[in-house]
């Protein structure tokens, strides 16, 4: 694993200026990055976007379901029981009723927790995430220059200075994940006067 220390900039040209200043203070290219981070929810951890699987709203939607299938169930087979005894209607016909009944239901059941999730005042755990959208620049240090190159950085305007491990791969840093928490150099991170 290596040591990175990295900045989060408003704009390339800010992060590109960073960048020019690193190299000036004796770091090379290869040791330095510079990517855009998507804002919160939009780093397309699956197939059709985003970065959770569910929406916390839907969570009770099984629940609701079930309750609306189970009920749904039995008015309509009290409904298709009717039907029968009041038409003498086939036997098949109280049946697709249950049925009819139970697909009602289980829609019903299901939008309703739903909506109930949607509610004012209604909890709703989501995913939180702490990183900030920006241009991030990120160098790949050693123990004895790390406070250098947060130096540099937030010399140069940097936000958010932060220390990090991963793997750096070809001049890059391979395994970024923009969901982790970055760990801040607090030293670095305090408001100057």
């Amino acid at each position: 694993m290596s040591l990175i220390v990295a900045a989060r900039f408003t704009t390339f040209p800010a992060a590109e200026d960073a960048a020019q200043r690193l190299f000036n203070a004796g770091f090379v290219e290869d040791d330095v990055t510079l990517f855009f981070v998507n804002p919160r929810g939009q780093h397309a951890r699956f197939q059709l976007s985003g970065d959770t699987s569910t929406d916390a709203s839907a969570k009770e939607a099984p629940k609701g379901a079930g309750m609306g299938v189970t009920i749904g169930a039995v008015v309509g087979a009290a409904l298709g029981v009717g039907i029968f005894a009041t038409f003498s209607s086939p036997l098949p016909v109280s049946l697709i009723a249950a049925g009819v009944g139970a697909y009602v239901g289980s829609l019903v059941g299901a939008m309703s927790r739903t909506l109930e999730a949607g509610k004012p005042g209604h909890r709703v755990p989501c995913y939180e995430e702490t990183r900030d959208s920006g241009v991030l620049v990120a160098v790949h240090v050693s123990p004895d220059n790390q406070l250098d190159a947060a130096r540099v950085l937030r010399d140069a305007g940097g936000a958010t200075i932060e220390r990090a491990t991963g793997r750096w791969q070809q001049g890059r840093w391979a395994d970024f994940d923009p969901r982790k928490r970055p760990e801040p150099l607090s030293e670095f991170n305090e408001k100057r006067a």
